[in-house]
């Protein structure tokens, strides 16, 4: 029976390819649920439509495209098994593809929701926490990547044409404009970041640390920061990441209509199929507000004469 080599499948797993615990138990459990579907389970005949009709079952049953590709994973994985141990005369896995699943679309926050994380930390009563203000600021002003953020040089701002250079992926170098406010934002912060320099010191960071290894703000400290004033605002930390203040700068340009190409500079993406992704959130704001706003959203078909 084919059902009595799962515990064989999953013995193999874990000893020869390292899977890890729960790797095993999801293994586990999608097979269980692949033999139970089938008649297969009692003459032992395993076929292509087979495989075909259980994912099929699962669209039926409302499973999600992610989870479906991963029980598909697991069928082929056990085939592939099966076949090798001489059990089945030929793999049926082999030639049925992934179904292919939609990429989820970049989160962002709103303006309110941003300022509040902002007024939040400067608010604080912690030096450190308004300097965190001063870097969430930048970062939703110029759309850096936070590995670019905490490492920027501190001659990278040039405040007569407000324009930032950035070094990105692969050393590339872009200009991204800087928008008045966030220059003056940053000319403040300046004698407040003598603070994180020993005395006597000096640093070639925007950002420096008198404690991190790199000489400036470890990512992982902009990240926990920016997570705890989410809480303090009454926002999810779920919904609050440096990525996400990035996609912010990028929504919000579009739906403000900032030219694609533009967007795709200052984000630094070599490819704009990557920037694309963004017209897809700007065009859903787009229909909800057709859809709520349209004079034939509430008609009620009856024509008044």
């Amino acid at each position: 029976m084919l059902g009595s080599q799962i515990d064989n499948f999953l013995q193999m797993m874990s000893a020869e390819k390292g899977a890890a615990p729960s790797s095993v138990a999801a293994y586990e459990n999608d097979l269980r649920q692949f033999i139970e579907f089938g008649p297969f389970i009692e003459n032992d005949s395993l076929t292509k439509s087979d495989i075909e009709n259980f994912v099929q079952d699962l669209h039926t049953r409302g499973f999600a495209p992610k989870t479906i590709a991963r029980k598909l994973s697991a069928v082929k994985e056990f085939c592939k098994f099966l076949y090798s141990e001489k059990i089945i005369d030929n793999n049926p896995a082999q030639n049925i593809l992934t179904p292919q699943q939609e990429k989820p679309l970049p989160k962002f926050l709103t303006v309110d929701e941003i300022k509040a994380i902002i007024d939040t930390a400067k608010s604080s009563d912690d030096y450190r926490i308004h300097r965190i203000a001063v870097m969430i600021e930048l970062m939703y002003a110029t759309g850096l990547r936070v590995s670019e953020l905490v490492a920027l040089p501190h001659n990278a701002v040039n405040y007569k044409k407000n324009i930032v250079t950035v070094f990105g992926k692969g050393s590339k170098e872009r200009l991204v404009p800087l928008a008045t406010h966030t220059a003056n934002t940053l000319q403040k912060y300046q004698s407040l970041r003598d603070k994180f320099i020993k005395k006597n010191g000096e640093s070639p960071w925007l950002f420096p640390s008198l404690t991190a290894t790199d000489g400036h703000l470890t990512r992982d400290a902009f990240y926990k920061d920016i997570k705890n004033l989410a809480v303090q605002c009454g926002i999810s930390p779920l919904k609050v990441s440096p990525h996400v203040l990035r996609h912010s700068f990028a929504t919000h340009l579009l739906n403000n209509d900032a030219d694609l190409r533009s967007v795709q500079k200052m984000l630094g993406h070599e490819n704009i199929t990557t920037t694309e992704i963004y017209t897809h959130i700007t065009s859903q704001n787009l229909m909800k507000n057709v859809f709520a706003k349209h004079p034939l959203a509430h008609f009620n078909g009856k024509d008044k004469t």
